[in-house]
């Protein structure tokens, strides 16, 4: 027995067309694939990430900004990876697939507190070659700021961190928007 093939008319085209500018699909700009070169820019920040990886000292204020950070709101989720992260690593960070292996709670530190003690835990965890580590910063609001201030400060000193490869906020049970997954570079890599 054949089956014949039903081939679509105007109609049936124009239906799905619509569909599809219904939904908000764009066409795609350009048919060409991506070779996978990497862009300048993404070549400079690699450059940058490497001279902070071999910069051996540490000035007195540590390597996290204390300035102005991007507010985030409690419920927020955050996420943020290196461009040449693999995209399977940092799905399975995402899905907390990826165990960790110590973690670090922030709750009832100052900011410079939690600054110093995030930069001391990271530097240890990276010492002992931990790959995954789970950092909890609360949702909490400043008392003096109309935002979360840990979570928005832990947010800016993980991006600056030169061993951090990748976080993401944690699934509900290790904590949600309220922590962190922290990805680690490997030890001598």
């Amino acid at each position: 027995m054949t089956r014949r093939r039903h081939l679509p008319d105007d109609d049936d085209i124009n239906a799905f067309r619509q569909a599809l500018q219904a939904a908000g699909v764009r066409r795609i700009e350009t048919n060409r694939a991506d070779p996978g070169k990497p862009r300048k820019a993404d070549i400079a920040q690699a450059v940058r990430r490497q001279a902070a990886t071999e910069t051996n000292t540490l000035n007195a204020t540590g390597r996290t900004s204390d300035g102005r950070v991007e507010a985030v709101r409690p419920s927020e989720y955050l996420e943020f990876s290196l461009p040449d992260l693999p995209w399977r690593v940092f799905s399975q960070l995402k899905r907390g697939q990826t165990a960790w292996q110590a973690g670090l709670d922030l709750h009832g530190y100052t900011l410079e507190e939690a600054r110093a003690e995030l930069e001391s835990f990271l530097r240890d965890a990276g010492a002992e070659g931990l790959r995954c580590v789970l950092v909890v910063h609360g949702k909490a609001w400043g008392t003096t700021a109309d935002f979360p201030v840990l979570k928005s400060h832990v947010n800016a000193w993980l991006r600056e961190w030169p061993g951090v490869l990748a976080f993401c906020s944690a699934v509900e049970l290790d904590g949600g928007t309220g922590a962190l997954y922290v990805l680690l570079r490997k030890r001598g890599a």
